[in-house]
């Protein structure tokens, strides 16, 4: 019987490390990445020598012997001792035996260590690993671009958004475990799909290679299931298959499978366009008169990815989908985690993105970041380790023609592509970040990554089944075959498809820029960005209390204001809310902020607008003019306060609630630049029998406007222009006002889409939103709470219960409707939004997940808060706290990570919403929800 053992490897850089993290938690220094404003790992380096080619870190591990129950080794049972990755290169001693570990970061090595190990004693294990062969200088940020002749991660050399690490992280970054086989070991299979007859008939198709290590001949029986799961434990068997073969002493042969046919298969979408079905492919070989030798398995999913350029915008199709986001890595220093990589998968598919770029200066991300892709739908653009920012620049300009080990390079590029090819979330493989390949690279991965003639058509395809058969290479013996690769990011179809450096911008926008025309101009743009300043208790927790102080504005002599942050700010690479000669600043537009609290809370309002606008200017126009964008970026790997929707902490900023709602798969809006309302349907089917609702709210709690549209049909990814906003061309329009947008199904009265605007008239501000937040607006606040051991289910049910004296509302089903006084109105001659049939009650989500596990409820629980005026709830947003004896008010008592199904929301009077919210609990502590707002500035405990 084959199994794997999972070692843990011990580092003296990590040692150091671990005391960081350490001081961290007793509160001796702010966080890990920084020790008094600058990188801990300056301390590190202190005690391990500098960065240089002469440096070294050391990795010792004692292992024990092997369960003589488990994991005795017989005769014909052969020990491998794997490592995934190391950075740069190493030597492994095992019991005084020296093995080397040739360069390169993306890699993997396997020792087989059969006559060395010792199963019944103790096992000594040294591993001396050396830094990458070219690591630059500290400083400057960016090294010289040194980092850019070796096959490795660039990032770590500093960018505009990160600081450098200081050891380039050199050492193990990836798991090293043990595999016990019998004496034939399956390597490297190859799953691959292929669909005729509109998806009815499905072909899955695998290639494998086998090893036999022993010196005789082996009889094997190759054995191939595939099964779905089912509810609990429980799994079906859809296919079993056995094929017989016999392999030759001491040699590695390849072997392709017979394929596998299914009907009507579930099939694995992308995030908001269908279910993510997956099957559990197992493969095992068996040597007659040693039973089970070997065995692999991986979760697959049945689907195809078709792209193309289009003709009339010239950006790319890939697979239809939109929208993206940027990604750099889930940590800077390389500790990665499943947990972790769960929660920044899950972060993504919230914000309902449907696809992630792997940016060419991070890593070839590993299979559990995959996996989690797989799981909630996020397809995959994966760059290999190319980018123009080290490449050919840099002061003495670096080396042009990219690593120098041309051949190290494709044997890391064609290894990374077998370790992740079988994951249904990778899409495609792209060259390098605003760089090709240099030419013998990139002519050698246009070969090895070529498509394999039945990918290279589209749904109607010119080869049959039995042609593919007969006439060509079965799809799974290509290395990939499967998926397009493109030589840059900026190449054939994405920016100007000629490698000119034509995306972006970066910095602030006034919103209205984003719908207008001039502001892209080709099709698709591979990175556009924004501010990203996290929330206040984020920056307490991560900075020390010298980098507390807040930007200092100051006014230029041509009258626009810059912000000027403290050095602190700057090390962390601080983004200004406002570009001079372009945009205003849009924290003044709120008013002067008084200390950091104000700030946060005026940039997260900020956070919110910028990148609901970018998303719904391109929206707007896609189709017809863009046909994708990905916004740069969405995450940082370190504390950073720029160019992120959710923190180094997993803490979301409100402009992670802002793209979750213009990237709604169906989603009503408001064109800042035409003030028309807006419907996008980028689902594959066209929606009918909609109705549209606009209400406008004042700060007085009235509403002076309200519209109501309904009969309407959208196509299929379509944009359409439903009808010009009235207001506030009326003839007495408030200077500041509220827009509360509702997208509805008619047959049901389900709300498809909600969008809630706060606007002022052209050329006005914010301003009077800051004595707004005196006013005091009744809420009711009902919870119910499911727990299961470590996990939180909390359903909040809050209600806007504040009324205006005269005012004459009807609240349907959730719906604001409104008729009579003086307001300004323009309904349907039908009125069918006023006589929409009741909604049917069916058991929630919620009851549906939890009915089949073990949980217990903590019960109904109502709070009232009391209020003395009429209005809007406004910005609106919960936080979930650990209750513990012993905490200070200045530590950061949050519970991270917490999944919100809304936050940063506002409710108008009479309105109801519902928040679910989700977490994990650590052991021996009582969470509590706090709800704070614009109008509830010192919260409330409301659980």
């Amino acid at each position: 019987m084959s199994h794997h053992m999972p070692l843990k490897i011990f580092s003296l850089g990590k040692k150091f490390h671990g005391v960081a993290i350490t001081l961290q938690k007793h509160r001796k220094v702010a966080a890990v990445f920084e020790w008094k404003g600058m990188s801990y790992f300056a301390v590190v380096i202190t005690l391990v020598g500098a960065v240089g080619n002469d440096s070294f870190k050391f990795f010792r591990k004692v292992l024990a012997g092997f369960d003589n129950d488990k994991d005795d080794i017989s005769t014909n049972q052969y020990v491998d001792l794997n490592f995934r990755a190391i950075n740069y290169s190493a030597e492994v001693y095992l019991n005084g035996r020296k093995e080397v570990l040739p360069k390169g970061m993306f890699r993997r090595h396997s020792i087989d260590v059969t006559d060395i190990i010792k199963p019944d004693g103790e096992n000594l294990l040294a591993v001396l690993v050396y830094p990458p062969d070219h690591p630059g200088r500290i400083p400057p940020e960016g090294g010289g671009h040194e980092i850019r002749k070796d096959v490795a991660a660039q990032y770590v050399e500093g960018w505009d958004w990160m600081a450098p690490i200081r050891d380039r992280n050199t050492g193990i970054w990836d798991e090293v475990f043990l595999s016990v086989t019998g004496p034939v070991k399956i390597v490297d299979p190859h799953l691959v799909s292929s669909f005729f007859d509109n998806y009815k008939r499905v072909y899955l198709h695998s290639k494998l290679e086998l090893v036999n290590k022993s010196n005789w001949v082996a009889e094997c029986s190759l054995n191939v299931q595939v099964a779905t799961e089912l509810e609990g434990n429980a799994c079906m068997v859809e296919h079993l298959q056995t094929q017989n073969l016999s392999i030759p002493a001491e040699s590695q042969v390849q072997y392709t499978l017979p394929e596998l046919f299914f009907y009507k298969p579930k099939l694995w979408w992308p995030n908001g366009m269908g279910e993510q079905s997956l099957y559990n492919v197992e493969i095992t070989v068996d040597v007659r008169g040693n039973g089970e030798s070997d065995s692999w398995s991986q979760h697959f999913g049945f689907r195809k990815i078709e792209s193309h350029i289009d003709s009339s915008t010239g950006g790319q199709w890939p697979a239809n989908i939109y929208p993206w986001g940027n990604w750099i890595l889930s940590d800077g220093l390389l500790r990665l985690s499943e947990k972790r990589y769960k929660t920044d998968i899950k972060f993504h598919a919230d914000m309902n993105l449907n696809m992630i770029r792997c940016w060419g200066g991070g890593l070839a991300e590993r299979p559990e970041f995959y996996h989690y892709c797989d799981i909630y739908g996020l397809l995959v653009w994966q760059e290999f380790w190319i980018t123009g920012d080290c490449d050919g620049q840099g002061i003495p300009i670096s080396n042009p023609v990219g690593p120098l080990d041309h051949d190290l390079f494709l044997l890391c590029a064609r290894d990374t592509v077998k370790l992740l090819r079988n994951h249904p979330s990778l899409a495609l493989w792209v060259g390098g970040n605003e760089r090709a390949p240099p030419d013998d690279i990139n002519t050698a991965l246009k070969k090895d990554l070529q498509l394999h003639p039945y990918f290279e058509s589209s749904t109607d395809l010119k080869y049959s089944k039995e042609e593919i058969s007969l006439l060509l290479m079965d799809p799974s013996e290509y290395l990939d075959g499967t998926r397009v690769y493109v030589q840059g990011a900026m190449w054939d179809g994405f920016a100007n498809g000629k490698g000119d450096f034509t995306k972006g911008p970066y910095e602030i926008q006034d919103p209205e820029n984003f719908f207008k025309d001039d502001f892209y101009s080709y099709g698709f743009n591979p990175e556009v960005g924004s501010v990203g300043t996290p929330v206040a208790a984020t920056i307490r927790a991560t900075i020390p209390p010298q980098g507390w102080q807040i930007p200092l504005f100051r006014e230029l002599p041509s009258g626009c204001v810059e912000e000027v942050p403290n050095p602190v700010w700057t090390y962390h690479k601080y983004i200004p809310h406002s570009k001079p000669e372009s945009a205003d600043n849009q924290i003044l537009l709120y008013g002067t902020p008084k200390d950091l609290d104000d700030f946060c809370l005026k940039a997260q309002l900020v956070n919110f607008t910028q990148y609901r606008a970018l998303l719904e200017g391109w929206a707007s126009r896609m189709w017809s003019k863009y046909t994708g964008v990905l916004i740069w970026k969405t995450q940082n790997p370190r504390t950073g306060l720029r160019g992120q929707l959710y923190d180094h902490l997993h803490e979301q900023t409100a402009g992670f609630y802002g793209c979750r709602c213009a990237a709604e798969p169906i989603h009503v809006q408001l064109n800042l630049a035409t003030y028309f309302v807006e419907v996008v349907n980028t689902t594959s089917d066209e929606i009918s029998d909609l109705a549209i609702e606009a209400s406008v709210w004042d700060l007085e709690g009235g509403c002076p406007y309200y519209q109501a549209l309904d009969k309407l049909t959208i196509p299929s990814k379509r944009t359409v222009s439903i009808f010009e906003m009235k207001y506030p061309k009326s003839e007495t329009p408030k200077p500041l006002y509220f827009l509360l947008l509702k997208l509805y199904k008619m047959s049901d009265c389900d709300i498809l889409s909600r969008n809630f605007y706060w606007l002022h008239l052209p050329g006005g501000d914010f301003k009077l939103l800051e004595p707004y937040k005196k006013n005091k607006i009744s809420l009711k606040i009902t919870s119910l709470t499911f727990i299961r051991g470590s996990s939180y289910e909390v359903r909040m049910h809050i209600e806007n219960t504040s009324k205006k004296p005269d005012s004459r509302s009807l609240i349907h089903n959730n719906n604001f409707l409104a008729k009579g006084g003086s307001r300004n109105f323009d309904v349907p001659s039908s009125a069918a939004v006023l006589n929409m049939p009741e909604k049917k009650k069916e058991p929630s989500s919620l009851q549906r997940i939890w009915k089949n596990f073990s949980t217990r409820t903590s019960g109904k629980r109502v709070i009232e808060i009391s209020g003395s005026h009429a209005g809007v709830a406004f910005f609106l947003h919960f936080s979930v706290h650990a209750s513990q004896k012993g905490n200070t008010d200045s530590e950061d008592i949050r519970i991270l990570p917490v999944h919100y199904s809304d936050n940063y929301f506002s409710l108008v009077p009479g309105e109801l919403m519902t928040v679910s919210l989700n977490f994990e609990v650590p052991q021996g502590i009582t969470p509590h929800i706090r709800l704070h707002g614009w109008n509830y500035q010192d919260g409330h405990t409301v659980l």
